[in-house]
């Protein structure tokens, strides 16, 4: 057991080696109790809901034996971090069994046939769902073998899509349709709704193979020229650290484009890097470096220790470089129309928050997540870093607990039910039309606002399936914000 408790003074002062330690996939058997005592020490000390967690006060156990009593109740370290250390009210904190994978899935590199899907309820019978194309990334296998933007598929290697009942009206994908959508070659039938919305095969099958992947979340990046106007489009769907690059250099096409307006198209981000958001934002302004994007609050004990003795690291700021010390390509806006949907979440939602104080930014489709927390990968070392020389060599263990919530500069908190839209339009999944199109439904109702063009207001669009999920379900970092480092204060 590292520590029962730690004290504000030991937050400030911890010290990490410089040195790197690489591991070998030859893991040394331990015990559970071993890992569960690191589960413990790291929800114990930067958990955002360790108030909510009795067993989680510094006091609560006298000894080290006490607690190894109550980490031995578990019926191993998921039972403990999901039954006795997460509180009822989080529904994103989680365990990796092995952070090989879990880095590998926030810098966006899985196995992919290359179809990005929605799943829905089939209307005629909750027992059965249909998944439909929501787009397609380039050079897989999808691609290759011409599965587009529209497709319907109910049915993979002759299975049927199966649904499971929550219990609370709600349904979710099976753990058999997931199987299927999971192997590594599978074949897809497509179908079509008939006038009755009955789905009817058209015969047609696709053979697909998953293989390795990453994926670059800056999917569409182009300039419209419309009746004499520049308009920049972006449908940037994740925000991954390792592509602020190619982000970066989107705009630097927008700023040689003449780009006066933009439309950042996040329908489907989920979210990913907090220091990519802020990123995002200085790209769409420029005239307010320095200023204030975010107020961080982490939990009481960690909060009070920053408080005392590094206040502006609770901040987080517009900035003018990324990641590799570039320099920011700015567009200084002065107002922004931003798509989001109901998958539209956590960093994505930072960047509307965050921006609101500054610049009009208006929303465009459906109410998002609501998801306005961050969260750091803890592994088992002294310092809890991934490159320090005390990372334990016995598992591949890491956790990834919330840590902190905002609000923004004029001290907004994010609502918890979500950004309702400033232009309500549903995504209708059976005319999606083609993306980045001006004429496709939602980015043509955000250029109406742009130009001054008429628009229907709070319309709804077509059939109203039920949504019950997408390919981002199956990712562990699904809706994750996520900070890439503790802060220099708590190294």
């Amino acid at each position: 057991m590292k520590r029962i408790t730690l004290s504000l003074s030991l937050i400030i002062l911890i010290v990490l080696s410089s040195c790197s330690k690489d591991r070998d996939d030859e893991i040394r058997p331990l015990s559970e109790l071993e890992i569960e005592n690191f589960i413990y020490s790291g929800m114990q000390l930067y958990y955002l809901y360790k108030p909510e967690i009795p067993e989680l006060a510094n006091t609560y156990f006298d000894t080290n034996s006490e607690l190894n009593d109550f980490l031995s109740g578990f019926a191993g370290p998921e039972d403990l971090f999901y039954n006795g250390l997460v509180a009822d009210v989080d529904r994103f904190s989680f365990l990796s069994t092995d952070y090989r994978d879990l880095e590998n899935s926030l810098a966006g590199v899985s196995k992919t046939s290359g179809i990005d899907y929605g799943l829905s309820l089939d209307p005629n019978d909750a027992n059965f769902a249909f998944a439909y194309v929501r787009y397609v990334l380039p050079n897989t296998s999808a691609s290759a073998n011409g599965v587009t933007r529209g497709m319907f598929f109910n049915t993979i290697n002759d299975e049927r899509l199966t649904t499971t009942a929550n219990g609370d009206g709600t349904y979710s994908l099976s753990a058999r349709s997931r199987e299927l959508l999971n192997l590594d070659s599978y074949t897809i039938a497509l179908a079509e709704f008939d006038s009755n919305d009955d789905l009817q095969p058209t015969g047609v099958e696709i053979d697909l193979t998953q293989e390795g992947y990453t994926e670059n979340p800056v999917f569409i990046a182009k300039t419209l020229d419309i009746d004499g106007s520049k308009i920049g489009y972006l449908m940037y769907n994740a925000y991954r650290r390792n592509f602020d690059s190619e982000l970066n250099a989107a705009f630097a096409q927008f700023q040689a484009d003449g780009v006066t307006d933009l439309v950042l198209d996040l329908r489907y981000n989920g979210g990913g890097s907090v220091e990519t958001a802020i990123d995002l934002t200085s790209m769409i302004t420029g005239q307010f470096n320095g200023e204030i994007i975010t107020k961080q609050q982490w939990n009481p004990e960690i909060q009070a220790a920053f408080e005392a003795e590094e206040p502006d690291a609770l901040i987080d700021r517009f900035d003018n470089t990324i990641s590799d010390g570039s320099l920011i390509n700015s567009l200084n806006l002065s107002r922004l129309f931003v798509i989001g949907t109901g998958s539209t979440a956590s960093a994505s939602e930072l960047t509307i928050i965050g921006l609101q104080p500054y610049i009009d930014v208006q929303t465009v489709g459906t109410t998002t997540v609501g998801k306005f927390q961050a969260s750091i990968t803890l592994y088992d070392s002294d310092s809890f870093r991934r490159n320090d020389e005390t990372l334990n060599p016995s598992h591949f263990y890491a956790i990834q607990p919330l840590v902190y919530t905002y609000a923004n500069a004029d001290d907004v908190i994010g609502p918890p039910a979500g950004i309702t839209p400033d232009f309500e339009l549903r995504e209708d999944i059976s005319n999606l039309g083609t993306l980045g199109a001006p004429d496709e439904p939602l980015l043509s109702l955000a250029l109406d606002q742009i130009l001054g063009r008429s628009y229907s207001s709070k319309s709804k669009a077509g059939t109203v399936f039920d949504f019950i999920g997408e390919r981002e379900n199956q990712n562990t970092t699904y809706q994750r914000m996520y900070i890439e480092d503790l802060p220099d204060r708590l190294k």
